[in-house]
């Protein structure tokens, strides 16, 4: 499911530090990206490696309008890789793939600044 955030929303309840550190965001390399066709939204089928701990997961990405396949390949993105796999048509998408909304609600990536290892957690 891909639910566009409202900018204009108020930010959500606060939740403790506990729960937030259940959310597993690590940091990962793609090594492949090709077209989606099947899924119902414009999407990416990713392969990204998030290092000898976790290993290499699957993520259906919604990023057509900023991202050519060839444009992904090498870059690092954040994703969460703890939630439960996704079965998107008869791809099974095993990490949720991280960004913020443009302006007009299409995805823009989160990557760092500067490289960092693979499987890197978020704090």
């Amino acid at each position: 499911m891909h639910v566009t955030p409202d900018p204009a929303a108020p930010a959500a309840a606060t939740v403790a530090f506990d729960d937030w550190m259940c959310v597993d965001i690590r940091i990962g390399t793609v090594l492949s990206a090709e077209p989606f066709p099947e899924a119902r939204k414009p999407a990416l089928k990713l392969r990204i490696d998030f290092g000898p701990a976790i290993g290499v997961k699957r993520s259906s990405a919604q990023v057509t309008e900023h991202y050519a396949p060839e444009q992904l390949v090498g870059r690092q993105v954040a994703a969460v890789v703890n939630f439960p796999p996704r079965q998107i048509g008869k791809f099974l998408s095993e990490v949720l793939t991280l960004g913020f909304p443009d302006g007009d609600g299409r995805v823009v990536l989160i990557a760092p600044d500067q490289r960092v290892p693979d499987g890197g957690r978020l704090f």
